[in-house]
């Protein structure tokens, strides 16, 4: 299922922690036979590695020097898309708990968001992309045709997130609701590129929605969108 015609357009979707972002935006590119770029996952990779090299959060220069270096690949593959660090398939370790509660603030650093946002953007020059993140549509592609907010309940993400690392992960709900508000906070709050609706951007509160409901949704503005902007080329 293609977008209509051969036209294909770049979908941003952008919104908070716990949204159902990423898996939204997998089965969109799905549906279209789009290319998924998982941007959160980026920063937990930049993250990952800096917490397995001892560095403090804090240390934004030094883990921006990190960012600099790190070769990111995102594979798609059978199972969903496979995250590679410097030829390390880290994908598995990139939702922990302590990944989770580190990335806004390593995500908040200049140098790190400036060399994501140079990938990202390359890898979208192409067309026929579906990136999700938080500054994707304000930030990352400005210029994408269909831009998309996402979001739910605070109750609702936090007990998403809580179901993706399961019972055994050693963090209560109440805990993770707490975290999550905090990192809406550090993600709204920072200097560069902040957690924004674009003013184009379409809102969807996806909070006692199913996920196929979702993702038609999306199919739907982006089919529309698709014919919108061929029909302006002609």
């Amino acid at each position: 299922m293609d977008a209509p015609g051969s036209y294909r357009i770049n979908i941003a979707i952008d919104g908070p922690a716990g949204a159902g972002k990423s898996t939204v935006a997998r089965l969109v590119a799905d549906a279209l036979q789009y290319v998924y770029v998982d941007t959160g996952a980026m920063y937990r990779a930049v993250t990952l590695m800096a917490l397995e090299a001892g560095l403090s959060p804090e240390d934004g220069e030094a883990i921006g020097r990190l960012a600099q270096r790190l070769h990111i690949e995102l594979i798609p593959g059978p199972d969903g898309q496979r995250v590679l660090v410097d030829g390390r398939d880290v994908t598995d370790r990139l939702r922990t708990h302590e990944v989770s509660r580190t990335v806004a603030r390593v995500a908040g650093i200049g140098s790190v968001r400036k060399r994501m946002a140079e990938l990202q953007r390359a890898m979208a020059e192409g067309k026929g992309v579906v990136m999700d993140g938080r500054d994707i549509g304000t930030h990352v592609l400005p210029d994408a045709e269909l831009k998309v907010f996402l979001t739910a309940s605070p109750r609702e993400r936090a007990l998403r997130r809580y179901r993706q690392l399961g019972e055994g992960a050693g963090v209560s709900l109440e805990q993770l609701e707490r975290e999550m508000a905090e990192r809406d906070r550090l993600d709204e709050g920072r200097e560069i590129a902040p957690l924004l609706r674009a003013p184009d951007a379409r809102f969807l509160d996806t909070t006692g929605m199913g996920i196929d409901e979702v993702v038609a949704r999306i199919v739907e503005w982006s089919r529309e969108a698709a014919r919108t902007f061929s029909e302006k080329e002609k």
